[in-house]
C-alpha cells in the first residue's frame, strides 16, 4: 500500500511539474504575442508607404499594422522594422519586442524626451528616426552618420562599440568577448568552455544537473503539497 502511495505521488508530481512547465512556456508565448499586437496596433493604419520602413519591408519582409516582420518561417514573429512616425506620441517608455529590428521611424511625434535605455538590446538597428530636436541614443559618437533632414534627426549606421577601444574606459573580465547591445551599449559574453560569475567557472555549464536540481525541488514540493491537501481533505 505504502509503495503504491509512491508511486501515485510521485506521478502526480510529475504531471505537476509538466503541467507547470507548458503553462509558464504557454504565457510567455501569449505575453509576447500580446505585446507585438500592441505595439503594431499603436497607430491607425499600415506602414506609411512614404516612410523608410515601407521601402525597407518590400525586400526584407511582410507588413502587419505598423510592423514588418520578418519572411523567414523559422522566425516568422521578429519585428524587422517599425513605423510609428505620425501617431501623436509624447512619450515612449519602451517599444516592447522589437529589439530585432532594422529601422525604426519615430518621426512627427510631440516626444519631448528620449531614454537611452529604450534601445538597449537593439544591436542589429541601422537606422533610426527621430524629431528633429532629440539626439541619437548613445550620441552622434554611435553612429556613423547623423542628419537633420524633413523635421526629422536620422541617425544611420550603429557603430560597434566594441571597436571604439580607445574610447572605452571598461573591459570585459577574463575569459569574456565584447558584444554590441544596442547604440552606446554592450554586454561581455563568456568564452567557449567559461561560464558562472565574471566567467570564472572552467567546463561545460551543468545543463543537465541544473535541471535535475529544479526538477526534483519541484517534485518535492508538489508531494508535500498534496500530501497536505490530502490528510485537510480526510479530516473535513
Amino acid at each position: 500500500m505504502t509503495l503504491l502511495l509512491g508511486k501515485m505521488m510521485a506521478a502526480t508530481a510529475s504531471t505537476a511539474c509538466l503541467c507547470t512547465v507548458f503553462i509558464v512556456l504557454f504565457n510567455v508565448d501569449v505575453d509576447s504575442q500580446d505585446t507585438d499586437a500592441q505595439l503594431c496596433k499603436m497607430c491607425q493604419g499600415t506602414v506609411r508607404q512614404d516612410s523608410p520602413v515601407w521601402d525597407f519591408c518590400l525586400t526584407k519582409g511582410h507588413i502587419r499594422g505598423r510592423c514588418c516582420f520578418e519572411n523567414e518561417t523559422s522566425n516568422a514573429d521578429a519585428i524587422i522594422g517599425l513605423d510609428l512616425a505620425n501617431c501623436s506620441i509624447s512619450r515612449v517608455e519602451h517599444l516592447y519586442n522589437s529589439s530585432t529590428a532594422f529601422i525604426v521611424d519615430l518621426s512627427n511625434n510631440p516626444i519631448s524626451n528620449l531614454s537611452d535605455f529604450i534601445f538597449q538590446g537593439f544591436s542589429h538597428l541601422t537606422q533610426l528616426l527621430l524629431p528633429s530636436k532629440l539626439e541619437c541614443p548613445g550620441g552622434n559618437a554611435s553612429w556613423e552618420k547623423v542628419e537633420v533632414k524633413n523635421n526629422a534627426r536620422i541617425c544611420q549606421g550603429q557603430k560597434n562599440i566594441c571597436n571604439q577601444t580607445a574610447q572605452m574606459s571598461w573591459d570585459c573580465p577574463e575569459n569574456s568577448f565584447c558584444s554590441p547591445y544596442g547604440p552606446g551599449f554592450f554586454e561581455c559574453s563568456c568564452l567557449h568552455n567559461f561560464y558562472g560569475y565574471k566567467c570564472m567557472r572552467q567546463g561545460e555549464f551543468p545543463t543537465a544537473k541544473v535541471l535535475g536540481i529544479l526538477t526534483g525541488s519541484t517534485v518535492v514540493g508538489s508531494s508535500l503539497l498534496w500530501f497536505t491537501q490530502r490528510r485537510k481533505a480526510k479530516n473535513i
